[in-house]
Formats: C-alpha cells, structure tokens, sequence
C-alpha cells in the first residue's frame, strides 16, 4: 500500500507498517495557536495490557503539545487495534516507530522530531534514539528495571517524568537508571502520582509545558 501524505486537519489514517497497517491519529495545533515547525510522535504503553494511543496520558500529553503549536502523531503498536502484526516484546515495536518517523520526516522534512512515550512506549523510544537521532525526548514512567535499556542515546533535549507513588514502575529504580545514563536530562518527580496520573493528569500538562517550551524553535516574541 502507498502511504497517505501528511493530512492538513486532524484526522484519522492508515500508514503501510513492517508487518501490514499501521493505524494513527494526526493532530494539528488549533488555528489560534501559533505553529511550530515540529512533529511529535507519541508512543502507547504496554500492548498486552490494555495500552492504546487512546490512553489518556498519551492524549493528555499531546493535547499539552497541540496548545505548544506542535503537531502530534498517535499511533497504535502492531496487534492494538487496527494495527497488524503480533505483540514483539519491544522489538517489533521499534521498527513500527521507526517507519512512523520515516513517513513524518518524508512528509515533513522542515519540522523537528519529537519522541514522546508512556510507559513501554517510553522504552521503546527510547530504544530507537540511536538510529532516528529525534531532536528531543520525553519519558514518562520509563520502566526500568522491567526491560533492557542497553545501548540508548538520548539527544540533549531530554525531559523525564516520574510519579513517586508508581505502582507498576518503581521510581526508585527509574532514579538509579538515570544516574547511570551519561546524557544531560531534567527529571521530574511527581509527588502522590500513580502509574496512570490519576488525578494528576493537570500536573502532567504542566510538567510537560515547564519542560519543553523552551526547546520551541519559534518563541514569543517578549516584547509583543
């Protein structure tokens, strides 16, 4: 299949993944908002436990980005929804963003790339740095000590969120992790916050707007 060009409004497509259709949401920024010459890709957590690119901590995050001015990208792994293929562990997985940040960069070849993940999403792009070099990176309950975060390289613009009462990830590992990585980052604990941000998804936004509205390539003009 040829895949669609990048859509001019919100909307719904199918995009040709490694192992059959990819399903993704492409959202714009508001026509009031000022737009950013970037595009988000926004990763799902776990596959086989009920993660989609419907989760609200993904849609909280690129909803957060859209009031930025970027452009957002959701999309489910292989086997969620309309995707194809079966669960890969991660590996798979990989290879699904990968072609997702192939179609955008094709598409969109003046914007910058964004990798944002929730839980495995996070790991799995965290996993893909090396190869697709994003411009920044944000990782929310990366889960370590759950999968192998061997070989990353995070790029300079590197932003972690952390709830300090994550049930699934446990923070502690996540801080021990981080100070084995030699990459610069800022890290973000969120106190009294679950897995999920139950009743902290208004905390999320604001630690995600704090952390990556200064990497905007187009700032306020102050005197305006």
């Amino acid at each position: 299949m040829r895949n669609p060009p990048f859509p001019p409004q919100s909307d719904t497509l199918v995009l040709a993944g490694p192992v059959g259709p990819l399903d993704l949401a492409v959202d714009l920024p508001k026509p009031e908002v000022p737009a950013q010459p970037v595009t988000a890709i926004v990763c799902h957590p776990l596959s086989t436990e009920g993660g989609t690119m419907h989760n609200k901590v993904v849609t909280m995050a690129a909803n957060t980005l859209r009031d930025l001015g970027v452009a957002t990208v959701r999309f489910n792994f292989r086997s969620v929804g309309e995707s194809a293929g079966r669960f890969d562990h991660g590996n798979g997985e990989q290879d699904d963003l990968k072609a997702v940040v192939a179609w955008v960069r094709e598409q969109r070849p003046d914007d910058q790339v964004w990798l944002v993940g929730f839980s495995f999403g996070a790991f799995v792009s965290l996993k893909v740095t090396a190869d697709v070099q994003p411009q920044a990176l944000v990782s929310i309950a990366p889960p370590a000590g759950r999968w192998d975060f061997g070989g990353i390289q995070p790029p300079a613009q590197w932003l972690v969120i952390q709830g300090e009462q994550d049930e699934i990830v446990d923070p502690q590992a996540v801080y021990d992790w981080l100070e084995t990585v030699d990459a610069p980052h800022e890290l973000v604990r969120m106190p009294d916050t679950s897995h999920f941000f139950h009743r902290k998804l208004i905390d999320l936004r604001g630690a995600i707007t704090h952390g990556v509205k200064r990497w905007l390539p187009l700032q306020a003009d102050p005197a305006a």
